[in-house]
Parts: C-alpha cells; sequence; structure tokens
C-alpha cells in the first residue's frame, strides 16, 4: 500500500477512491489505525496539512481550494463527472488549478477514464504526475487511458509508488527553494 510507504510528517495527501458514501468513512478510520499518518474522511473547509491523508467522501466531490495563505478541502454535491462521484478529475483539475507545478498527482488501478483528463491538466500545469504500471496494476484503466492522453511523466510499479511521490516532492522542494516560492 503507498501510504504505508509514507513518513508521519508526509505532505499532504488528498485520495479520491471509487466507494460508496456508506464505506468511505471506515476506510479512512482502517487506515488511520494502519498508517503512520493521520487519515480522516475530508470535511468541507477543512485545512490541509502536512502529516495528513484527506479521503473523499463516497458522497461529494473532494477539491483543493485556497482560503487566505491556506489550502482548503472542499466537499461538493454535483452531478457525476467521468461517470463517478467523487470522481478523480475533479480533484485533479482542481490540484491544477490551485497548486499547479507544486503538486504531485499519481494515478492507480481501476476501470475507466476518470482521473486522464485531470491528470493531463495538472501535468500542463508544471505538476510532476506518475501513473501506476501494467505489471502491478489489478486492472490497468485509469493507469492505461492516462498514458495514453499523454498525462502520466513516468510510470511506477506499486511498491515504488511511494518513493516516487517522496522523491517527486522533494524535487520541487528543491525547485521551490532555488526560486525562492512559498511552500504549498
Amino acid at each position: 500500500m503507498v501510504l504505508l510507504g509514507l513518513p508521519a510528517d508526509c505532505p499532504p495527501v488528498l485520495i479520491t477512491q471509487h466507494m460508496p458514501p456508506r464505506f468511505t468513512l471506515g476506510f479512512a478510520e482502517r487506515l488511520n489505525r494502519e498508517c503512520p499518518m493521520r487519515v480522516s474522511e475530508a470535511t468541507h473547509d477543512e485545512v490541509i496539512e502536512p502529516g495528513h491523508v484527506y479521503i473523499a467522501p463516497g458522497s461529494h466531490h473532494l477539491e483543493i481550494a485556497r482560503q487566505g495563505s491556506r489550502h482548503v478541502c472542499r466537499l461538493s454535491d454535483g452531478p457525476n463527472v467521468s461517470g463517478h462521484k467523487p470522481s478523480v478529475d475533479v480533484l485533479f483539475r482542481s490540484a491544477a488549478r490551485v497548486v499547479g507545478r507544486k503538486a504531485v498527482g499519481a494515478i492507480l488501478t481501476g476501470m475507466g477514464k476518470d482521473g486522464a483528463e485531470g491528470l493531463l491538466e495538472m501535468r500542463e500545469a508544471g505538476a510532476a504526475t506518475l501513473g501506476q504500471n501494467e505489471e502491478t496494476a489489478l486492472i490497468y484503466g485509469m493507469p492505461r487511458v492516462a498514458f495514453e492522453r499523454g498525462a502520466v511523466m513516468r510510470q511506477v510499479a506499486l511498491d515504488h509508488m511511494a518513493d516516487a511521490i517522496l522523491d517527486a516532492c522533494e524535487i520541487d522542494e528543491a525547485h521551490r527553494h532555488h526560486a525562492g516560492g512559498e511552500a504549498a
């Protein structure tokens, strides 16, 4: 599991997974017991902080928004996007819009095309983008479509995904420091 490979003080992580509403809270609670960082179901206007993983509720889209100088979780009950609610495209598009090149996007196993367009928007905004490779994906649908669209900069085996995410964060942190930009 990717989260088990991340440290307790990891950069903030937002996850959209195709799960029905009655399962996401229990899923977040189970991950919170097993993972070194804090994991919870995201709530509207919750401040996004390091060392925390936010799971999209099964009933709402999860987006990143800016509130003053901070990033917050925004939940919306809009229509399905790419056939889903929550939709990975919604999360990725918000990351492209709000966080831009300071973001890292990763798309993992799953059926369909949700996430491909949003991940492409992230890449076009300068973010690092990763996709699970075919050899380790249970279902190579979502990562395949994203790769074929040109959204994935690098394909990674599942057991190396946490390191790839951290490496991308360190590269961005060094670039921000070198460029004098602010940390997200």
